[in-house]
């Protein structure tokens, strides 16, 4: 295994208008590589935000699509894996939609996928957010291989879940990616301090790919796309406009961390009970 990988977040402002999302992110996903990534991530649903409507209208299948087929010719053309972010997956004899995160290799190929596991049904900042009414939560957490690296893959409001996370780092994850659609009345007290204690108290890298700007009328969205280390260190954050971060992530500063600081193998996991109901 590679014992360095660089990670680009590509962060935009996605609308309802998907042919437009789509021109906006191909840019920019050429840009993430010519930083000399070997991974991009794409923030939650790139390719359209919008109305439950809207959203229905956008989904796609795994078989076919804009989007999926965009998203393996960018990985293909540039030589990179791709974490596309999420896009809303319309699934046979399934009245609503998943919000699912695919990955492809550096050949085009999808290699894994996730579904979002939980909803984001809040009231904040004087707007009530009801996700589960176009969607479906998923049903597992998924870690895979990314050009060498385990990976756990997540979305956005699932930062808030701890034992999501340890669960990853269990199954082995060195990176987590939190592609996300991060409000700014939530972000700007929220966002770094979750990822970062997620990065912290599992001793991994954490990539996040962010929504900016007002993607839904009067929904600002927080951005600040970043990337911490298994120190909680922020290797890279993005100014509130769209763009590009990245940063090289280094397996020796993972081992280090996890050898003279053992939180991980500190682990009582005899003496954890779930309260019951949990």
């Amino acid at each position: 295994m590679s014992g360095t990988l660089r990670v680009a977040c590509v962060q935009l402002t996605s609308r309802a208008d998907k042919a437009a999302n789509l021109e906006k992110a191909e840019q920019l996903v050429a840009r993430a590589a010519a930083t000399g990534a070997h991974v991009v991530v794409l923030p939650e649903k790139w390719n359209a935000i919008g109305t439950p409507d809207e959203l229905h209208a956008a989904a796609e299948t795994l078989e076919g699509g804009e989007s999926v087929h965009a998203m393996s010719g960018w990985a293909r053309q540039h030589g990179v894996a791709l974490v596309g972010g999420s896009i809303t997956e319309r699934r046979e004899g399934r009245e609503k939609l998943s919000n699912t995160s695919l990955v492809y290799d550096s050949e085009g190929s999808l290699t894994g996928l996730y579904r979002k596991i939980h909803m984001f049904d809040v009231e904040v900042g004087g707007h009530v957010y009801r996700e589960s009414d176009a969607e479906e939560p998923g049903e597992e957490p998924v870690v895979l291989d990314v050009e060498g690296w385990p990976t756990g893959l997540t979305v956005c409001y699932d930062v808030r879940f701890p034992e999501l996370y340890r669960i990853l780092a269990l199954q082995g994850a060195e990176l987590v990616t939190v592609p996300a659609h991060f409000t700014l009345y939530t972000g700007k007290d929220h966002w770094e301090l979750l990822l970062r204690a997620r990065a912290v108290e599992n001793q991994y890298y954490v990539a996040a790919a962010a929504q900016i700007g007002e993607t839904l009328p009067g929904r600002l969205s927080y951005g600040r796309s970043l990337i911490a280390d298994p120190w909680g260190v922020v290797l890279a954050v993005a100014p509130d406009e769209e763009t590009v971060i990245s940063a090289e992530l280094d397996r020796r500063r993972l081992e280090d961390v996890r050898a003279k600081l053992p939180s991980l193998a500190s682990r009582q996991a005899s003496a954890y009970r779930w309260p019951t109901p949990a």
